[in-house]
C-alpha cells in the first residue's frame, strides 16, 4: 500500500465501483428522495419522517416489528438451544437435526404458501384448524342439525338461547310431531324416511322429528309426506314448571319417546341441536395475523439457531460439564449454570443475526397475511413497499421507510461485526 498506492487502487477500483453502485448511491438517493413530496418536486424536510410515526397504518408497521425484533429471534434460538441440548444426548440426534434444519432448504416465498394453506379458515383445507377443531370436537358434542329452524307458522316458537319450544302442552293420546326445516337438502341425502309415531301404550309421548320439506314441491306443510326425511339424534326436553321431567333422543326414524310424567308438559328442543358447527379459529384475523406469521417464521429459522448452537456447544470442554455433575449439580443447574453461559457467545451471535433478518421480513407477511388483514400485519419492509408501489404511491415516505430501516439495522450491524472482531482477537 506504501510502495505503490496505484497498484492496490487499480486492484480494488472494480469493488468500489460497484460498491458505489449498488449500495452507496441508493443509500444516498434514497436520503435525498426521503426529503421530498410524493412528485418528488416539492421540499418537504422531515415530513415524511413525521407521517411514518402518525399515519395509524405506517404506525401500526412501526409496532409489529418492534413485536418481531423483540419475538421471533428469542423464541428461534431459545427453540435452538433446546434442540442442540437434546440432540446432543439421543442416539438419532442428527436425523432430528436434518428435520429441523431441513425448513432452511425451502425459499420464504414457499413456506409462505405452506403456511397460508396452514392456516387456512375451512377445517377441510387448514391442517390447523382441522387439528384445532379435531380437539375441540373431542371434548365437546356437535350439534345434530345445524341451522335447523321451525316453520314460521309452526307451534314450535323461539323459547331464548336458541332453543324452540312448543306453546301448548302435549298429550299422551296424541303423537306430537315436531316439523323443522333449514336444512340443506343434501345433509339429509342418507338419511331415513320419516315415519308417523304411533300413540304410547303406557302414557308416554311420542312424536317424531323430520325435515318437513319434500323433493320438487309439494307436500303439506306440518304433516309427513312421503320421501320427507328424518332428523335422528335430535334431543327432546319435557318441561314442567321450569324443569325437566323427560328427555330423549330421535331414532333413525325421527321418532321419540318420552317418559309417562311428560303428559301435560311442554317440549323443548334446546339450542344444542342447532348450533352452528364449530370451524376452529381465525388463525389469519386482525387478533391472531402476526403471532401466526411469526409461529412460520419460527419454524424455518429455528433450524439455522440449532446448527449455530449446536456447533458451538461441540467445542465446550466435556471437563467442565462432568465436573459440574461430580460437583453434585443437577442437570438443570448444568444447563443454566455453566451450558448457557458458555455458549453465551454463540447465542448472542444467533440473536442478533435474527435480528437483523427479522427487520427485513417481506415474503412471509406479503403472501400469508390476506389482503382483508394485511394492514394489520404489516411491517417495516412491507409497509415500504405498498406506500412506494401501492395505490396510493408516495415514493418520499417509502424512501423514509427505507432510511428508517437502514438505522434500525445498521447499529445491530455494528454490535455484531465487533463482537467477532473480539472473538477472533
Amino acid at each position: 500500500m506504501r510502495a505503490r498506492p496505484w497498484v492496490a487502487l487499480a486492484f480494488l477500483l472494480p469493488a468500489l465501483l460497484v460498491l458505489g453502485a449498488l449500495v452507496v448511491y441508493p443509500i444516498g438517493y434514497s436520503v435525498w428522495r426521503s426529503l421530498f413530496d410524493a412528485a418528488g418536486s416539492g421540499f418537504v424536510g422531515l415530513d415524511n419522517y413525521a407521517e411514518v410515526f402518525t399515519d395509524e397504518d405506517n404506525l401500526k408497521a412501526v409496532q409489529n416489528s418492534l413485536i418481531w425484533v423483540i419475538v421471533a429471534p428469542s423464541i428461534a434460538t431459545a427453540l435452538g438451544l433446546i434442540f442442540a441440548v437434546l440432540t446432543d444426548r439421543i442416539r438419532f440426534g442428527t436425523a432430528f437435526k436434518l428435520i429441523v434444519f431441513m425448513p432452511m432448504a425451502i425459499s420464504m416465498l414457499a413456506v409462505g404458501i405452506i403456511f397460508r394453506l396452514v392456516y387456512e379458515a375451512d377445517p377441510d383445507r387448514g391442517v390447523a384448524n382441522a387439528v384445532w377443531t379435531g380437539v375441540h370436537d373431542t371434548f365437546t358434542e356437535a350439534s345434530a342439525w345445524p341451522g335447523a329452524r321451525p316453520r314460521p307458522d309452526s307451534e314450535l316458537t323461539a323459547a331464548g338461547g336458541g332453543a324452540f319450544a312448543t306453546g301448548s302442552a302435549v298429550d299422551a293420546a296424541d303423537p306430537a310431531n315436531l316439523p323443522l326445516v333449514g336444512v340443506p337438502p343434501q345433509d339429509v341425502a342418507g338419511a331415513a324416511p320419516a315415519k308417523a309415531a304411533e300413540p304410547g301404550s303406557g302414557g308416554e309421548v311420542t312424536g317424531t322429528v323430520w325435515l318437513d320439506f319434500s323433493q320438487g314441491g309439494g307436500g303439506e306443510p306440518g304433516r309427513i309426506d312421503e320421501g320427507e326425511k328424518a332428523l335422528a339424534g335430535v334431543r327432546v326436553e319435557a318441561v314442567k314448571d321450569g324443569e325437566v321431567v323427560g328427555s330423549a333422543t330421535t331414532a333413525e326414524d325421527g321418532t321419540y319417546t318420552l317418559p309417562a310424567a311428560a303428559d301435560g308438559a311442554t317440549l323443548r328442543l334446546p339450542a344444542s341441536n342447532f348450533a352452528e358447527a364449530y370451524n376452529g379459529v381465525d388463525w389469519l384475523g386482525p387478533a391472531l395475523v402476526t403471532p401466526a406469521i411469526i409461529a412460520s417464521y419460527v419454524w424455518m429459522w429455528a433450524g439455522f439457531a440449532m446448527v449455530l448452537i449446536a456447533a458451538g456447544l461441540a467445542g465446550v470442554p466435556r471437563e467442565i460439564l462432568e465436573a459440574a455433575r461430580v460437583d453434585g449439580a443437577s442437570e438443570w443447574q448444568v444447563f443454566r449454570r455453566v451450558t448457557v453461559p458458555l455458549l453465551a457467545p454463540v447465542l448472542a451471535v444467533v440473536l442478533v443475526t435474527l435480528m437483523i433478518n427479522v427487520l427485513k421480513i417481506f415474503d412471509l407477511v406479503y403472501i400469508i397475511a390476506p389482503s382483508a388483514t394485511q394492514d394489520d400485519a404489516s411491517v417495516l419492509a412491507l409497509q415500504l413497499y405498498l406506500v412506494s408501489f401501492g395505490t396510493n404511491t408516495n415514493q418520499g415516505v417509502g424512501s423514509a421507510f427505507a432510511v428508517l430501516l437502514l438505522l434500525l439495522v445498521v447499529p445491530v450491524m455494528v454490535v455484531n461485526i465487533r463482537r467477532l472482531r473480539r472473538e477472533n482477537r
